[in-house]
């Protein structure tokens, strides 16, 4: 039988993860005029109910290692500023662009895994860390009248946060948690954190807008599922550049089902950024080789 090793499962369930939340950026899209909050209380009822279930049918035992409770806070609170970010730069950005602020997460993963697994950062990355933040200004085109700035400003925030999560997730994972139970913890904060916001806000739905939002929830699982299972099979540094996928799979949905092209100058922080993941994995191979 054909062995696997970890990084080839790590980079298969990277590349799922980025179509499913290509799909999920689409499916929040088309939900159109509702607060961004709300899409994320009913994305992640969806991302609970099913994750919930499949823990319950694994019949797996879950126990918190010792020293694991504030990773799960942390990676919790760290994945819902990563979510309500994102699902504001979706509402008024592309898609590709919003997904390529979002892409700013591996690099801040591995920003975050110096801190929390004690992992060196080499002089090529800080290089290449700092070719992706000019990148991600090229796509944010930061402008002095703030009410244009915001979303991308919340698009760079939310791959900050979801960096944090993922190396959050990391820790966990060397911690022996169980996955399925931080998808689990989660999403369960996450719709409690916007409970208290659709008390005094909540907008009615029509039907289509509901079906939608229940499909963001169900590729977003699906999602979760697959780079929680990424990032426990192999470091960041290893897997990171597969998730650039997204872009691609973003860009792609965003032409074909909203006709959205993006300017030259989003375009060229795109690339800019995508050169960086690419020269950090290269050089990081031919380190490690």
């Amino acid at each position: 039988m054909l062995k696997i090793s970890g990084r080839q499962r790590g980079i298969t369930c990277i590349l799922a993860a980025a179509f499913c939340f290509s799909l999920m950026g689409m499916f929040v899209h088309l939900a159109g005029d509702i607060p961004f909050i709300e899409k994320t209380f009913f994305r992640n009822i969806v991302a609970f109910s099913v994750s919930f279930v499949i823990l319950v049918k694994s019949g797996e035992k879950v126990s918190l290692p010792k020293g694991s409770l504030k990773f799960l806070f942390f990676r919790a609170i760290a994945g819902t500023v990563g979510i309500f970010g994102n699902f504001y730069a979706v509402d008024h950005l592309f898609l590709s662009d919003a997904a390529m602020l979002n892409k700013m997460a591996p690099f801040f993963a591995i920003l975050f895994s110096f801190f929390l697994l004690k992992e060196k950062i080499r002089p090529f990355q800080i290089i290449a860390l700092v070719g992706a933040f000019a990148g991600a200004m090229l796509v944010a085109k930061p402008a002095f009248d703030f009410s244009k700035s915001l979303p991308a400003a919340a698009g760079f925030l939310g791959g900050m946060g979801a960096g944090f999560a993922y190396s959050c997730v990391r820790k966990l994972g060397n911690m022996k948690m169980n996955g399925k139970f931080i998808i689990v913890f989660f999403s369960a904060f996450s719709c409690l954190a916007a409970v208290p916001y659709m008390f005094y806000n909540f907008v009615p739905m029509t039907e289509m807008q509901l079906v939608a939002l229940l499909l963001s929830g169900a590729a977003a699982a699906g999602g979760q599922f697959s780079v929680t299972a990424a990032y426990f099979a192999a470091p960041a540094k290893e897997i990171s550049i597969y998730d650039y996928s997204q872009i691609l799979f973003s860009a792609l949905l965003g032409f074909v089902v909203f006709g959205q092209v993006p300017d030259i100058l989003s375009i060229a922080g795109c690339l800019l950024i995508i050169a960086m993941a690419l020269f950090m994995f290269i050089r990081g191979k031919n380190e490690h080789n």
